[in-house]
């Protein structure tokens, strides 16, 4: 199966190809760095060409609201595009658990859009939204760092391991297509302070987290339930903060 893996340079993505072909697919990664644009359209006709999937991991160029939608809505357009022109039957694409719970955050608009435009292409599609990565929680920190101080609010989380986001990815693009939304988290809840405070003390980070309701989550304010998924409904992986720390 020819597998093409927009933004397959990346955490994911290059996880995701290594994956695949370790599962015997042409896997074909497809970002800038080798020839592909999904913004521009370069190289993407070329890429698509043959494939049976198209899985779009890409995570973006800035958080910024209007170059986040931009970005989202115009790379989706054209891959949608591509595949259609080349006879691609199934599109998956990563999103976010709680993406159309935090209507303050630009990114998570962005992403909100580029699903309703899989789910009206008429392609058969699979939208898998994972919650927080452990590795994206030194990001979290430092966006919300202010000098020696990291304000967070004590909103629930449930990360988990990029490597478990990715077997589940991989189980889904080489499936059928769901037409549904698919949730991966991990397999425990926490305040989002309390990750920060743990990770930062593991890797002696000496900034101090203060628990702030008030403080914003990339700039957006968060309810305390917006970013973990409903209950019973995600798949649960299995890899806890704890151990993932230990390995890191």
């Amino acid at each position: 199966m020819k597998i093409v893996v927009i933004g397959g340079t990346g955490l994911i993505g290059s996880r995701l190809v290594a994956e695949l072909r370790g599962r015997g697919h042409d896997a074909v990664p497809a970002s800038p760095s080798t020839g592909v644009d999904a913004v521009t359209g370069k190289g993407l006709a070329a890429a698509v060409a043959g494939a049976d999937v198209v899985a779009d991991v890409s995570k973006g160029r800035s958080s910024e609201a209007g170059a986040a939608m931009e970005f989202f809505t115009t790379a989706t357009r054209n891959v949608l595009a591509a595949e259609r022109n080349a006879g691609v039957w199934h599109h998956v694409v990563l999103s976010i658990v709680g993406v159309d719970r935090v209507p303050g955050s630009g990114h998570y608009r962005a992403k909100v859009a580029q699903e309703r435009l899989i789910e009206e292409s008429g392609i058969p599609y699979s939208i898998v939204r994972a919650t927080q990565f452990f590795e994206f929680v030194r990001a979290i920190a430092d966006s919300a760092a202010e000098g020696g101080t990291v304000l967070l609010p004590p909103a629930l989380v449930q990360p988990v391991a990029a490597a478990d986001v990715v077997a589940v990815l991989a189980e889904i693009v080489t499936g059928p297509p769901l037409r549904d939304i698919v949730e991966v988290a991990g397999p425990e809840v926490f305040r989002l302070d309390e990750v920060a405070r743990t990770a930062l003390a593991v890797w002696g980070d000496r900034r101090t987290v203060i628990t702030d309701p008030g403080a914003p989550y990339f700039g957006a304010e968060l309810d305390e339930r917006a970013l973990v998924p409903d209950e019973g409904r995600a798949r649960v992986a299995t890899t806890p903060f704890a151990r993932w720390l230990r390995s890191g």
